[in-house]
């Protein structure tokens, strides 16, 4: 089978069309209908609007990071991931529709179809209301629609346009050559890391962390990033094993996987240290108004086994798993190890949404399960589509020959 050319059969095609599907029936079943056998007390569309905001971010998350390691590879001049560009240039082309749905979500706040966000609604800076809230009062100047929106609008419209430069200047270097394009890409990809560096962590405060507006910390932005990271590698690594299964990315080698491989196992490490520095912190210091956020995660509400579970998952798996030389060169075990880290990621992130919005009336039921599988189906969609525009191997990059013959 043919290197270049990557072919989106109807059999893929057909497969994320069906957890699409599930997706959308999900939602609208949500929307219709009320399980009677779900006794909860939530309001049902609480739970769904939930839903969409975990799905929402996480798979935004897969994108931006990938747009964010595209980036990286250009400002650190990396020669040994040119062979897999066009994989996560793939991955990157899901920030686009990822920023799309996360901005929908925040408008159906903002217009109150939602009650997600505590400081979106007018009444709690009334103090006639029985609403009302001083607290949040005292950070009205930094949530006033005119300056949060502002915000997300510079988010998420810088980061597309990034990405759609690298890609189409990607593209170009294909039918040009030379070596113009890609320092013009190394230049836009260290602004992009300036930019990145604060946003990352300002939008993770403004779409999560103010979900649980009367707290705050200091690691949340950072701790979001490295979720969002090692997501996204993971991504990236199980792409690049579909598609050598497929018979495609013949000059991919062992080598290849295995620095993939060592940033999904670097990056877990990333994630643990931010994860137990903030937990033991403030658990340590057992200041009231900090440790509200894990008592209503380990006491409250009931979520001290998914946060745990949440753990080992993210931390112990991979740590032991991919510790080895021989594990990050195991394609079947990588593919094992890669499900386990995006689930113990979904979850990570279903734990910093569902305690401060659906409270105690949490499950990983029929809405949480179906809806990510909606998602799933529309990343599969976008990033088998957008493989199937260009080659599957860059053809003038100058770094080409480097990375076809990087082997250790």
């Amino acid at each position: 089978m043919s290197n270049l050319n990557y072919t989106f059969t109807n059999k893929t095609r057909n497969f994320t069309y069906a957890l699409m599907a599930i997706g959308l029936i999900t939602i609208i079943v949500g929307f219709i209908h009320t399980p009677k056998e779900l006794d909860v007390n939530v309001d049902q569309h609480t739970r769904i609007w939930a839903n969409l905001l975990v799905n929402g971010y996480f798979f935004l998350g897969i994108g931006l990071l990938a747009t964010f390691f595209m980036a990286l590879q250009y400002a650190a001049e990396v020669a040994w991931s040119v062979a897999v560009k066009r994989v996560y240039e793939a991955v990157s082309c899901y920030l686009p529709v990822g920023a799309t749905i996360m901005f929908l979500i925040l408008l159906a706040g903002q217009l109150h179809l939602h009650h997600l966000y505590q400081w979106m609604d007018p009444a709690v800076y009334d103090k006639t209301s029985p609403k009302y809230d001083a607290l949040i009062t005292h950070k009205h100047g930094y949530f006033a629609p005119a300056f949060f929106w502002t915000r997300t609008i510079i988010y998420l419209g810088v980061w597309n346009l990034f990405q759609r430069g690298f890609r189409r200047r990607s593209l170009e270097e294909d039918l040009t050559g030379g070596t113009a394009l890609h320092y013009k890409n190394m230049g836009k990809g260290a602004l992009f890391l300036v930019f990145f560096a604060v946003t990352s962590s300002t939008s993770a405060w403004d779409w999560l962390m103010s979900l649980d507006v009367h707290w705050f910390s200091t690691m949340y932005g950072w701790y979001a990033f490295s979720g969002m990271w090692i997501s996204a590698m993971t991504t990236i690594m199980l792409t690049v094993l579909f598609l050598k299964r497929k018979g495609y990315l013949e000059n991919v080698n062992d080598s290849h996987i295995h620095d993939i491989a060592k940033w999904m196992f670097a990056v877990s490490f990333l994630w643990s240290y931010l994860w137990f520095c903030q937990f033991m912190l403030i658990w340590y210091t057992n200041i009231p108004e900090e440790i509200i956020y894990f008592q209503d995660r380990l006491a409250n509400y009931g979520y001290m086994g998914l946060m745990w579970t949440v753990f080992i998952l993210n931390f112990a798996f991979p740590m032991i798993l991919l510790m080895s030389r021989d594990a990050k060169r195991n394609y079947y075990f990588i593919v094992i190890v890669g499900c386990i880290i995006l689930v113990g990621h979904w979850l990570d992130v279903y734990d910093m949404v569902m305690p401060a919005t659906v409270k105690g009336d949490h499950q990983l039921g029929w809405m949480e399960i179906g809806t990510a599988l909606g998602f799933v189906g529309l990343l599969i969609f976008v990033v088998h589509k957008s493989l199937a525009k260009a080659p599957l191997m860059v053809q003038k990059h100058p770094y080409l020959d480097e990375s076809l013959h990087h082997n250790f």
